[in-house]
């Protein structure tokens, strides 16, 4: 273990730039695979918490979508109710959120070490998620239309958070490298 502390030390003192982007890197997805798959049990058992709501058809903007023979809702945000609704739109967000607001001071703090000014970074942040999540969403809309009929619930979670995840990390990565310096805060940000 020393001989490999050993090199990565000889590493970062040579290439400080890229260990940073490599502890980084590496810190960042760790921690958002563990939030992943918090999310994951969040929505695999939270549709059930809402299961006495309306199966209603919730979402914007309802454009009716024909695919494998499967029509459905195209949202930017929501679900039909064939594929959910309204239960399943608020389990969704409800594990998203979480999911973010344990994450957020995760990353800020731990991964990225900095010290900035938290409600600047914390509006990006959520910015960032706003966008993010209409993304994710307009893509996982389709997922769970197709996905529901060939393969059960549990299996189109895993779906599901994957989407969610896999695409929100490639994304916040950057956004948090811009949002997070690393130190103190900078005058513009106060």
């Amino acid at each position: 273990m020393e001989k490999i502390k050993g090199l990565w030390l000889g590493f970062a003192e040579k290439h400080p730039g890229a260990s940073k982007w490599i502890r980084e890197g590496g810190l960042f997805v760790i921690v958002s695979n563990l939030i992943t798959v918090l999310k994951y049990f969040m929505l695999l058992f939270l549709p059930l918490a809402f299961a006495g709501l309306p199966k209603v058809d919730f979402g914007f903007p309802g454009i009716d979508i024909t695919l494998f023979g499967e029509t459905f809702k195209w949202n930017i945000i929501g679900y039909d109710a064939a594929h959910g609704g309204l239960p399943y739109f608020c389990a969704y967000m409800i594990a998203m959120v979480v999911g973010e607001c344990i994450n957020f001071p995760i990353q800020r703090s731990f991964v990225f070490r900095s010290k900035g000014n938290i409600w600047y970074q914390g509006m990006w942040y959520l910015i960032a998620f706003c966008i993010v999540t209409c993304i994710v969403n307009s893509i996982n809309c389709i997922w769970v239309a197709v996905a529901g009929m060939f393969v059960p619930d549990w299996l189109y979670n895993i779906g599901t958070t994957v989407l969610n995840g896999g695409v929100s990390m490639v994304v916040f990565f950057f956004v948090n490298k811009i949002i997070f310096p690393e130190g103190e805060a900078k005058k513009a940000e106060t």
